[in-house]
């Protein structure tokens, strides 16, 4: 049985996708990592603590991911 042509694509365009993603996470990470080494606060304590604004940023470094897992997935499966 021989690959056609359309199937190493297929399978080259998952693989980006799935390293895109693994990118994406770690770079999202880094970000919060970022965030919370730069402010002058701890992230988890204001969270804790209800902090509203702090809980603002944190949801859009998930927005952010989901934005980036979105297009990349998007972008290499078509």
């Amino acid at each position: 049985m021989e690959f056609e042509w359309m199937d190493l694509i297929m399978i080259r365009n998952f693989i980006y996708a799935i390293l895109g993603v693994i990118v994406g996470v770690i770079a999202s990470v880094a970000t919060y990592k970022l965030v919370n080494r730069v402010t002058r606060f701890d992230i988890p304590n204001e969270l804790e603590k209800g902090n509203l604004a702090v809980g603002v940023v944190v949801g859009g470094i998930f927005i952010m991911i989901g934005l980036i897992v979105g297009l990349i997935i998007g972008m290499s499966l078509n």
